[in-house]
């Protein structure tokens, strides 16, 4: 008997973790969903500021400088929240992993 109550109070222990390991991804995600909207929404509105207070010659740095080294930032937060998964994901090296063996068997069947 005691042998289950150990199994129990140990998989109640791996689910409360894996809660909070979701509950952390959740809170990231969300802070950089927050991140990417208000840098659309304040950059739209500088640079629609600047339109019509410079009769639409928008063309120089200064316009774009605010969403050239805020997009960085926010490109940093991505990396952060993404990590390297980003683009090579692990459903990502499967798939390549499949491609490659598809390409080895389609030659085997030639030779």
């Amino acid at each position: 008997m005691e042998r289950i109550e150990n199994r129990l109070t140990i998989n109640n222990f791996k689910r409360e973790e894996a809660y909070i390991r979701a509950e952390k991804r959740l809170k990231e995600l969300k802070g950089f969903y927050w991140h990417a909207f208000w840098y659309v929404a304040v950059n739209i509105f500088i640079i629609v500021l600047i339109a019509s207070n410079t009769n639409g010659d928008i063309w120089n740095f200064g316009t774009f400088s605010t969403p050239i080294f805020w997009g960085l930032g926010l490109a940093f937060h991505a990396l952060a929240v993404f990590g390297k998964n980003l683009f090579f994901s692990k459903s990502w090296e499967e798939r390549k992993i499949k491609e490659y063996l598809d390409k080895e068997d389609d030659n085997f069947k030639f030779q």
